[in-house]
């Protein structure tokens, strides 16, 4: 496999990177990032590795994505702008960023015929309350005036276009509708509650919780959903369809802030803060966000192995060794 990841250096990327570098050794991968949200230190243990190449660029110049998408086999299109604070902070780079991304490669990858997963999130159900998600399910978005909804808006663009090329020109396209997923490397620095409880935790600062407390989701681990990403990606029946990736194992905020206290035997406080508090402005969330995963379940026999207190000691560990 001569694969290229766009957001390479990403949380989700690099541990894609470890599978399929990992998986035979003949695999090849380019990995390009802008590094605006990725880090070189997610794939720093790769750089200079036998058939691994790093380019740093933004996936929207098209001009290295030609010679980039000519030298691969399969497109894991995983670039976005991520993280619930960053979406309601930047808006115009958030769908310009998703977007015009998907265009370059979507494009690229129908002119010179390769496969591609496109990432997309469980976002794009919105305020549903039919739980579980289903792929075939309608989705409820908020006002447009509440900029938290065009990260999901955003994304089913990218899914249209996906199925377009799939449906107009007959390409390859899978689109995946990741939920929560969390694992060593991802970064709280745009609101991604799992790094943000642990590492509050470790230096004995209070876990804000955001909210009531009483939202629930699914936490699944990386390792899980790179796995099936994948097998979906080479799974003949899975071209032109949006599959669910993700866990039904479901946890309130309030008892993930718990669990955290427990498994890293912190002194540290909860701290409840409003939306408003939170972000500075209103904010519309989902009381509840779980997958429907018979599609999956039947195009790849998917189960999910890590549970979510494997996946966070694991979380635990690492954020251990960059604390020192």
């Amino acid at each position: 496999m001569r694969a290229l990841i766009t957001g390479g250096a990403g949380f989700i990327g690099s541990h894609l990177s470890d599978l399929i570098m990992g998986a035979d050794e003949r695999n090849c991968v380019t990995c390009v990032d802008d590094l605006s949200t990725g880090s070189l230190d997610n794939i720093r243990h790769m750089l200079g590795r036998p058939g691994f190449q790093f380019v740093r660029e933004s996936v929207c110049n098209a001009v290295t994505m030609v010679q980039l998408v000519d030298r691969c086999d399969v497109i894991f299109h995983l670039a976005a702008a991520v993280g619930v604070k960053l979406i309601v902070d930047q808006p115009v780079r958030t769908i310009e960023t998703n977007i015009h991304g998907s265009e370059v490669v979507l494009e690229l990858a129908n002119k010179f015929s390769r496969k591609t997963l496109l990432a997309s999130t469980s976002e794009v159900y919105g305020k549903s309350n039919r739980v579980p998600f289903a792929e075939e399910d309608d989705v409820v978005l908020g006002s447009t005036r509440l900029s938290r909804w065009c990260y999901a808006c955003s994304k089913m663009v990218d899914e249209f276009l996906a199925l377009a090329y799939h449906d107009q020109f007959g390409l390859h396209t899978v689109v995946c509708r990741l939920f929560n997923t969390v694992g060593p490397r991802q970064t709280g620095a745009y609101g991604m509650v799992v790094p943000r409880f642990v590492r509050a935790a470790l230096r004995g600062e209070p876990l804000q919780v955001y909210g009531t407390g009483a939202q629930s989701r699914c936490f699944s681990s990386v390792n899980d959903v790179v796995a099936a990403m994948m097998r979906l990606v080479e799974c003949d029946d899975a071209v032109g369809e949006i599959v669910n990736v993700g866990t039904t194992e479901s946890i309130t905020i309030e008892a993930l802030a718990d669990l955290v206290l427990e498994m890293t035997g912190s002194g540290s406080s909860k701290q409840h803060l409003t939306y408003e508090q939170a972000y500075g402005r209103p904010f519309d969330d989902m009381m509840q966000r779980t997958p429907d995963l018979t599609k999956i379940r039947r195009l790849i026999g998917y189960e999910p192995k890590v549970t979510l207190r494997e996946t966070l000691q694991k979380v635990i560990d690492y954020e251990k060794k960059r604390l020192g």
